[in-house]
């Protein structure tokens, strides 16, 4: 999440983690959220990359970017567990 510092990405994060938590339907605290929603972001932001030839700025771009990757790392971790 380039440009929106660390306070920025945290919120933004923590929104996309809570977003993706409820599209999934999984229960996780705050933290993982927020962990989720970066580390989606990051996920999301390379796979419109590498797929796409864009990405999507701004806080909403970057707000449904890290939503997409925190669904995709949420259904990566239960398929790992199963």
């Amino acid at each position: 999440m380039e440009g929106f510092g660390l306070i920025g990405s945290v919120i933004i994060g923590a929104l996309a983690g809570w977003i993706a938590e409820k599209m999934m339907g999984a229960r996780h605290g705050l933290l993982l959220n927020i962990v989720l929603g970066i580390v989606g972001a990051l996920v999301g932001n390379f796979l419109a990359q590498a797929l796409l030839q864009t990405t999507f700025p701004g806080i909403v771009g970057q707000l449904a970017t890290g939503a997409v990757g925190a669904c995709l790392l949420i259904a990566l971790g239960r398929g790992l567990r199963r």
